[in-house]
């Protein structure tokens, strides 16, 4: 009969440290019923934390309290969100986008979610459901034996295209879109390519408009925009509706970056 610390140094082998109640029932060869009880009992012992309902963490040895069991908060999003990718300003973090600092974790999910913002274990998540958002552009990142997806680094931008305020806004996207075109991603024709992929017009608008702004007219990626501009008009940022609007891009901006020639 093995010990509870050997059970448990099982599960982690196989499960990793954030692992569920099936997974554990699995792993121990116990009903889901058995397994959950086992689980709680150790959550009592204080070796486990219980993160929500059927989920739980390791807690370390040298935690002083169970709330520093989770080091890495992104290894929650599969477990929580799935099928997701960390996307938006978590991303721009991860490629080097942006000096900010987030406190919330940008999540992207296909999955039909009750409330945008979700808190875990004292961890708080944005959460955006996109239809088929893991069709294209995503990375693969492992972390303390966990596979996590992130969008790419032209996704990244893309996605804030989409909807900027999974930039954290228009200013900061902005400075995020700038930080990528002097980056070594730099990819006008992957970028050309993704929002080809999504078939939305406000993409190139705003895509389109930036690049004009940063490369110039004369520019491929600015030129590919222009050609593919749909009918009717955009908002630069959905969330202000004071702009002006900037009819070569059917795009409305606001007054604050507008440029000068219309």
């Amino acid at each position: 009969m093995k010990k509870p610390k050997q059970k448990l140094g099982k599960i982690i082998r196989d499960a990793g440290e954030i692992f569920n109640v099936s997974s554990a029932a699995k792993v121990l060869d116990v009903p889901n019923t058995e397994a959950a009880k086992i689980l709680a009992r150790w959550t009592k012992q204080g070796w486990l934390t219980r993160i929500q309902r059927g989920l739980y963490a390791v807690v370390p040895i040298e935690a002083s309290t169970t709330n520093q069991a989770l080091e890495d908060a992104w290894i929650l999003a599969p477990e929580l969100f799935a099928p997701c990718y960390i996307g938006g300003w978590s991303a721009a973090e991860h490629w080097d986008y942006t000096e900010q600092i987030f406190r919330d974790i940008c999540v992207i999910t296909e999955r039909v979610v009750a409330t945008k913002k979700k808190e875990v274990h004292g961890i708080k998540f944005i959460v955006t459901r996109i239809k088929n958002a893991l069709d294209f552009g995503t990375k693969t990142l492992w972390r303390q034996d966990k596979k996590i997806l992130i969008s790419d680094p032209h996704k990244t931008i893309i996605d804030m295209m989409v909807n900027p305020e999974l930039g954290g806004g228009i200013q900061h996207t902005m400075e995020c879109f700038s930080a990528y075109l002097e980056s070594t991603h730099f990819d006008p024709d992957k970028l050309a390519d993704y929002a080809e992929k999504l078939s939305n017009g406000a993409v190139y608008k705003r895509l389109g408009y930036l690049c004009e702004r940063k490369l110039g007219d004369t520019h491929l990626l600015t030129k590919i925009c222009k050609s593919n501009l749909s009918k009717g008009n955009a908002y630069l940022d959905p969330n202000i509706k004071n702009g002006a609007l900037i009819s070569r891009w059917r795009l409305f901006v606001p007054v604050n970056i507008r440029d000068s020639n219309k």
